[in-house]
């Protein structure tokens, strides 16, 4: 693994100001966070530094509206570090003269990073703002690392920049998926199979197993001239084929099905042209049992079956079998670790990533434009 500078480099920062890109996109309801997990995994950079007496200035992104406003999650922050401030601007006058007047030891959340169009872009002129706010740049959005934005690989060409105490953990964490502890079992649920190629192409030599679940799986069955009936499917069937010759392709043995409001368990080879797959089915699950029992490595990304429809059984039963199991066990992907919360199992994994689209792409090779804008530092 590739190494970069961590907080461990910083030096003396008494007095300095410093820029941290955090995990902060939460869900809001009536103007209030109501989930603050990313919160929660955000604190402890931000204490590390406070409590060394920088100036801490904090950008994050919030939704996918412009005008949504980072305000509401300044109740949260303040839990943890009484003395944060916020300023509705980024990296106008109004933020300035806030930034100017930080004391030691304070923080200050900036407005959210999607109200100026140079974020996305990844603008130079908006990176090179954001980094003249600061004296030194720290990289805590191990969820964004992924994307090549403003405030993840831009700024930190203007001023030193280093690795925070979450992005240090994922890539400590996931380097492990990469060289995986024989024998290895790697779930992966979701959809979008066009997406997964990559990925499954780069861990199949790997992984003694790779356990296919979610609307994914649908892929997989109808490449093997299964009928799936109305469920969600995608395109692949010639790359998927190809997969399969590796011989280490686990497919559900049966499914639930949605049937006219009504919900049955079926075999894979009995599904109907009018029949809905939701779910893995309770012998796909007593055949993945024996794999988790046996596994000394697994990693875990994507839901197992029709999440936003209700049907997280096969889910959680899943989730009850690794959290119980003796092997190292990572988790990722924001509806399964959503699940694995609400069943408070999170502290039997090993692991949980905070990423969905940045673990995966860094378990096919490695890189991600944010570890290499680090690395570029080194």
């Amino acid at each position: 693994m590739s190494t970069f500078k961590t907080l461990k480099d910083i030096g003396d920062i008494v007095g300095k100001r410093v820029l941290v890109r955090s995990e902060l996109n939460t869900p809001i309801e009536d103007g209030k966070v109501s989930d603050n997990y990313r919160v929660e995994k955000a604190v402890p950079t931000l204490q590390w530094l406070s409590e060394r007496g920088a100036r801490v200035i904090v950008m994050a992104h919030l939704g996918r509206n412009p005008e949504d406003s980072l305000e509401p999650v300044l109740v949260e922050l303040q839990k943890f570090l009484p003395a944060t401030k916020f300023v509705h601007d980024v990296v106008g006058d109004e933020a300035r003269k806030v930034v100017d007047e930080l004391k030691d030891g304070e923080v200050l959340l900036l407005e959210n990073l999607r109200s100026n169009e140079g974020e996305k872009a990844n603008d130079p002129e908006f990176a090179k703002a954001l980094a003249s706010l600061a004296d030194l740049y720290v990289d805590d959005a191990f969820g964004n690392m992924h994307r090549e934005h403003a405030s993840m690989v831009g700024a930190s060409e203007y001023i030193p920049a280093f690795a925070g105490l979450l992005v240090e953990q994922e890539i400590a964490a996931l380097s492990k998926g990469i060289s995986p502890t024989s024998p290895s079992l790697f779930i992966l649920g979701g959809a979008k199979f066009e997406t997964k190629e990559p990925l499954l192409e780069a861990i199949l030599p790997r992984y003694d197993t790779v356990f296919i679940g979610g609307a994914l799986a649908n892929d997989f069955l109808k490449a093997e001239e299964l009928e799936v009936g109305t469920s969600l499917v995608s395109d692949g069937a010639e790359g998927i084929k190809k997969l399969m010759e590796s011989g280490k392709i686990l497919l559900p043995v049966d499914v639930v099905v949605e049937h006219e409001g009504e919900v049955h368990v079926k075999r894979v080879d009995s599904v109907q042209k009018d029949d809905k797959i939701v779910d893995v089915g309770p012998e796909t699950i007593a055949e993945l049992s024996t794999k988790i029992a046996d596994a000394n490595f697994i990693l875990w990304n994507g839901p197992l079956g029709y999440f936003e429809g209700g049907h997280s059984r096969g889910t959680e039963e899943v989730a009850q079998l690794v959290a119980d199991s003796n092997g190292y066990s990572i988790l990722g992907g924001g509806e399964t670790v959503d699940s694995i919360r609400q069943l408070k199992l999170i502290e039997h994994f090993n692991f949980v990533s905070t990423g969905g689209g940045a673990m995966l792409d860094y378990l096919v090779d490695g890189e991600l434009p944010g570890v290499t804008a680090l690395l570029k530092q080194k």
